[in-house]
């Protein structure tokens, strides 16, 4: 793309086209729409189907669609709704080769849970590593060894292609979209409009064991909002399970099983979250936004951004404060 393409594309809203299957989920169909279409107008969501016709989701109803897949070949980004798992097979439908084929080269490529297999029957995940809905992780890896799956997270940022788990992970990717196309502040906005958690880690673990709780049985969600307001703290395993008045064993088992996430690590990864936030929208230095979220030297959080991201700060910040403007 030259610079000029790249310049033109950056002042028009971005064009975002969904693919509707046969046996689609509705509900996930609509992710990308409710999200993307959240966010002040930067993004133009259109839907299509193979051939122009409706679409037979997976309930009991049709969905009209208003394109065909030519659409596809004006397509920025182009996302890939689920289908019911009994419509998956290593052999894709004629029309829908036909209609993949129409992606530009440099078009970005999402999937929402099953439809990382329709990229993988296509050949769009070789040499890429990918995620789907983690019930169907034993039959991706058998029909698609050559693969890398890691069906424990929520979503797969690998560059042009990327892949999301089942269901609500469908709104974490978009969110992630938002964030990594125009920053944090407007995500956290879009977030807030369709009343959707603002920031869901990517490695997230997918599925969550947490047992209906007896009445009566605290949980952890007090003291979490409580840690939130004092990230600048150096908050101990010991001070977070005093707040919930529990034992650190009993602290340390509930909040797995409530957030999937140890508290250590839920805490690095809230810290982390804010630094960004922070690098994005303030002109604060490296050690001074480590001191207000809660890492002991600019050092560690230098560390612990390029762990999680691959990035030092002052690269993400030149990064999202430029997708910003």
């Amino acid at each position: 793309m030259t610079h000029r393409e790249q310049g033109e594309r950056a002042e028009r809203a971005e064009r975002v086209v969904v693919l509707a299957l046969d046996g689609v989920y509705p509900f996930e169909l609509g992710i990308p729409s409710r999200i993307l279409g959240a966010a002040d107008g930067r993004y133009e969501v259109l839907t299509c189907s193979v051939d122009g016709r409706p679409v037979r989701s997976n309930a009991d109803f049709t969905i009209g669609v208003e394109h065909g897949p030519e659409i596809l070949a004006t397509a920025d980004t182009v996302v890939i709704a689920p289908v019911d798992p009994s419509h998956v097979s290593t052999d894709l439908p004629d029309e829908v080769v036909a209609a993949l084929a129409l992606i530009r080269p440099d078009a970005r490529i999402v999937s929402i849970c099953t439809g990382a297999f329709v990229l993988a029957a296509a050949g769009l995940l070789d040499g890429h590593m990918a995620t789907t809905h983690w019930q169907l992780a034993d039959r991706f890896r058998r029909m698609y060894p050559h693969i890398a799956l890691d069906p424990d997270v929520l979503f797969v940022d690998d560059g042009r292609i990327l892949t999301s788990a089942g269901a609500a992970s469908g709104v974490d990717v978009c969110l992630h979209l938002v964030r990594r196309d125009h920053g944090s502040e407007l995500a956290n906005t879009v977030a807030r409009r369709c009343v959707v958690p603002p920031f869901r880690d990517g490695g997230q673990a997918q599925y969550i064991e947490q047992p209906v709780p007896e009445q009566g049985a605290a949980g952890t969600a007090a003291t979490r909002a409580w840690a939130l307001e004092r990230l600048g703290d150096p908050l101990t395993l010991a001070d977070l399970a005093g707040h919930a008045r529990m034992s650190l064993r009993t602290f340390a088992r509930r909040f797995n099983e409530e957030v999937g996430l140890s508290p250590g690590r839920w805490l690095i990864q809230q810290r982390l979250s804010r630094a960004r936030h922070l690098l994005e929208a303030s002109d604060l230095s490296v050690d001074q936004i480590a001191g207000q979220v809660g890492f002991a030297t600019g050092a560690s959080l230098r560390q612990h951004l390029h762990a999680s991201i691959g990035v030092s700060p002052q690269a993400y910040r030149r990064t999202f404060q430029t997708a910003a403007r």
